[in-house]
């Protein structure tokens, strides 16, 4: 029991020391200019609504990177890989930006217009070293087929 512990906090430091790499695929709302881009902006509890998060200078320090996948007519597929893991972060910075999470009824005004059940946020990957065995681990989700399903029909566009 105590060895698996060990273990168990080998990933968890890993995470504090930001050396696990997460992955992220979203689709967001409007067309985003730049082609890859690093949103650096603290997150904190909301001062307005105690139940969201928001950028704040009181905030912990969050730092999101994005790159374009695909440009639709009115929305944007990227990828993002997070330094810091704060609540919501992809989500609130996103939303910062003015290129809120489709589908997401928090930080984006309740808008849903393809009427999915969740966000089209995925958790696409994560790399990290295995704390037994010591090697580079890559595990990979595939996207949920709603995700797949509202990403053709924007392709027909």
């Amino acid at each position: 029991m105590l060895k698996m512990i060990k273990h168990i906090c080998g990933i968890s430091q890993q995470i504090q020391n930001r050396q696990v790499k997460k992955t992220y695929l979203a689709l967001v709302r409007g067309v985003i200019s730049e082609n890859e881009a690093t949103i650096n902006m603290p997150i904190g509890r909301s001062e307005k609504d105690r139940k969201k998060m928001s950028v704040t200078k009181k905030g912990k320090e969050a730092i999101t990177h994005f790159k374009v996948l695909k440009r639709f007519k009115n929305y944007t597929y990227i990828e993002v890989r997070i330094e810091t893991g704060r609540t919501h972060q992809i989500r609130v910075h996103m939303a910062e930006i003015g290129h809120p999470v489709v589908g997401d009824m928090v930080y984006s005004s309740g808008k849903n217009e393809f009427g999915v059940e969740g966000q089209m946020l995925h958790s696409a990957s994560l790399d990290f070293i295995h704390p037994i065995t010591k090697r580079q681990m890559h595990l990979e989700a595939p996207l949920p087929v709603y995700f797949s399903k509202v990403l053709e029909e924007l392709e027909k566009e």
